[in-house]
C-alpha cells in the first residue's frame, strides 16, 4: 500500500502489533542512551578497579559518548510518546487486577512508566542547566537509570511472548475486518495504512528533534541547531563558558595575589611568571560538557606529568585538584593516574593562540584527553598527590 501524505490517524493503532515496532526503536535509543550514561558517570566518580585504567584515548571519547547520549535521549522522547500512546487504552481495562501475577504486571509497568519519564524529563532539563528539584541532579539520575533498566528487563521478559508473537509478521486479523485484496489476509488495510502513517509521523519527529539539537556536538549539523541550548562557537575566545568567574565567587584580588602549590614528596609553589618559564606544549583537545555541547580548541600550558616530577614524582600518581572558586560544583577534583602519566594533559595557560580569558579559568586550568568537562577544572591553585 501507497505511504498516505500528510499522516493521518484514526485511532485504530493501539495493538500490540504497532507497539512492538515502536519498542524496536525505543529499545536501542534507551540502550545507547544507558550504555553512554555509564561510561559518563564511570569517567566522574570511577569504580575502584578502574583505578589507574581510565582511558584517555580517543581523544574525542568523551565528546562522542556524551553527544551520543544526549541525543539518544531526546531522539527517545517523541518514541516514548509515540509508545505509550499505542498502549495507553490497556490502563482503563476491566477489571483492572485480574490476578496477583498481573497486578505485579501492572505495577512493574508503573514503575517503568515513571521511571522513564522522569529521567528524561530530567535529563532534558540538565541540557539547559535548569534544576528545580532539592536533590543532586547526577546521583539521581544515575539510580534512575538502573531502574529503567531492571524494570524494562523485567517488562520484556513477562511480554516475550507477546513480542515474539509480533515481532516480524501483522498480527491476526478480525475475522469480520476487511482485508488487504492484495496482501496475505492477515490484518485489516486499514490498520495497517494506519500503523504506516504513524511510523511516518515518528519518523519525521525523531529526525527533527535530532537535527535542531544535535548540532552543539555535531559540528556539520551545527548550523541546523536551533534548539540546541548551547552554540559551541559563542563564549570568549571562540568556546562556551558554563560558569563565569564571578559566578564562582572569584574576585580580581584572588586572581592578583594567585600561586600554585605542589604538594608531593618535594612540594613547591610557582607563580605564574615561573609556570609560563616552564616548558611550554600544544595540544587541540575538545571540551566536552555533560549537557552535550562540545568543541575542540588549540590549548597551551605546562604537562601535568612534568609539574609532578619536578615535585619527586616521575611516574605520575592520582591528584586532587583545588580551585579557587567558592560558589558551584566541582570547585576539588580528582585526577586518575592514566590522566597524569599522559602527555596531552595540560595545565593550560593559553587558549586559540591568547591567555586564557577569566571566564576559562585564568590564570590555569586543566584540559586532558577524553575528560569530562565539568573535571577539566578551572583557576587551578593546588595539586594535591594522593596516595
Amino acid at each position: 500500500m501507497p505511504v498516505p501524505f500528510p499522516p493521518r490517524f484514526r485511532g485504530r493503532s493501539h495493538d500490540p502489533r504497532t507497539a512492538t515496532v515502536v519498542g524496536r526503536l525505543l529499545g536501542p535509543a534507551i540502550l545507547v542512551c544507558f550504555l553512554t550514561g555509564v561510561f559518563s558517570h564511570y569517567l566522574q566518580e570511577p569504580p575502584i578497579w578502574l583505578a589507574g585504567h581510565l582511558p584517555t584515548r580517543p581523544i574525542s571519547g568523551y565528546r562522542v559518548t556524551q553527544g551520543l547520549h544526549v541525543i539518544s535521549g531526546i531522539a527517545a522522547i517523541p518514541l516514548l510518546l509515540v509508545k505509550l500512546w499505542t498502549v495507553y487504552p490497556r490502563l482503563f481495562v476491566r477489571p483492572p487486577v485480574r490476578s496477583v501475577l498481573h497486578a505485579l504486571e501492572r505495577a512493574s509497568i508503573a514503575v517503568l512508566v515513571a521511571a522513564t519519564l522522569l529521567e528524561v524529563f530530567m535529563g532534558l532539563l540538565n541540557t539547559v542547566q535548569w534544576y528545580p528539584w532539592p536533590f543532586s541532579f547526577r546521583q539521581v539520575h544515575w539510580s534512575l537509570a538502573w531502574v529503567v533498566i531492571g524494570s524494562l528487563l523485567l517488562h520484556l521478559a513477562v511480554k516475550a511472548p507477546v513480542i515474539a508473537a509480533h515481532w516480524r509478521r501483522p498480527a491476526t486479523a478480525d475475522p469480520e475486518a476487511a482485508v488487504d485484496p492484495g496482501g496475505d489476509g492477515a490484518e485489516p488495510a486499514a490498520d495497517r495504512v494506519d500503523r504506516r502513517s504513524l511510523l511516518f509521523g515518528l519518523a519525521a519527529s525523531v529526525g527533527a528533534v535530532t537535527l535542531v539539537s544535535a548540532g552543539q556536538s555535531v559540528t556539520p549539523l551545527k548550523d541546523l541547531a536551533l534548539l540546541a541550548p548551547r552554540d559551541p562557537d559563542t563564549g570568549p575566545q571562540g568556546l562556551p563558558v558554563n560558569r563565569t568567574f564571578a559566578a564562582a565567587g572569584i574576585t580580581g584580588d584572588d586572581l592578583r595575589s594567585w600561586r600554585l602549590r605542589v604538594d608531593g614528596p618535594k612540594p613547591y609553589e610557582l607563580t605564574l611568571a615561573e609556570l609560563r618559564a616552564m616548558r611550554q606544549y600544544r595540544a587541540e583537545l575538545p571540551i566536552a560538557c555533560v549537557e552535550g555541547w562540545s568543541k575542540s580548541a588549540h590549548w597551551e600550558g605546562v604537562r601535568i606529568k612534568d609539574l609532578l616530577a619536578r615535585a619527586g614524582l616521575p611516574d605520575g600518581a592520582p591528584l586532587r585538584i583545588v580551585s579557587l572558586q567558592r560558589r558551584g560544583g566541582y570547585g576539588v577534583t580528582e585526577m586518575d593516574r592514566a590522566y597524569t602519566r599522559d602527555g596531552l594533559t595540560l595545565l593550560a595557560l593559553r587558549l586559540n593562540g591568547a591567555v586564557l580569558a577569566p571566564d576559562h579559568g585564568y590564570p590555569a586550568r586543566i584540559i586532558a584527553p577524553n575528560r569530562p568537562g565539568a573535571l577539566q577544572t578551572k583557576w587551578v591553585t593546588r595539586l594535591e598527590v594522593l596516595a
